[in-house]
């Protein structure tokens, strides 16, 4: 369960004094054709194992994947709009992918704060992308947060 209180304006996020380890929120989308071709006509990456069927149906996949940047940008999604939401800086993430997403797959972007560094008004977060109980994406960001002082 999301600890983000569901209350909050679209355009207010946690300030810094609010945060606190292990809070945790969430976003989840299910990925389409639409979004696989948008993505690649948008990001320039035309890579033919997302957007051939023919050419995919070669490759270790079998089929047609979703670039793993779309997938990372849920890791986005959650950081920019709930945890810590609008206001933030995103610094830094690592990531490793897992997994390949297909069309038709829901993925579900969790990000998990860690440790805080409020005198740098900095805090680090564990992301987590899953499709079902298959860890799709993994890593960790380092944000910086609006304080109230």
């Amino acid at each position: 369960m999301d600890d983000v209180r569901q209350v909050r304006k679209d355009t207010e996020g946690y300030c810094i004094e609010d945060l606190s380890v292990g809070m945790t929120a969430s976003f989840a989308k299910t990925v389409t054709e639409a979004d696989i071709v948008l993505f690649a006509g948008i990001s320039g990456d035309t890579n033919p194992v997302h957007i051939n069927q023919e050419y995919a149906a070669t490759t270790m996949f079998q089929g047609r994947i979703a670039h793993g940047m779309l997938t990372v940008g849920f890791i986005s999604a959650v950081l920019g709009t709930k945890l810590p939401g609008p206001g933030c800086i995103y610094m830094s993430q690592t990531l490793k992918f897992k997994a390949p997403v297909r069309a038709g797959d829901t993925v579900t972007a969790r990000a998990t704060i860690t440790e805080l560094i409020p005198e740098k008004r900095r805090c680090v977060i564990k992301t987590v992308c899953t499709v079902g109980e298959t860890v799709v994406v993994e890593g960790e960001a380092l944000l910086m947060v609006p304080s109230r002082g």
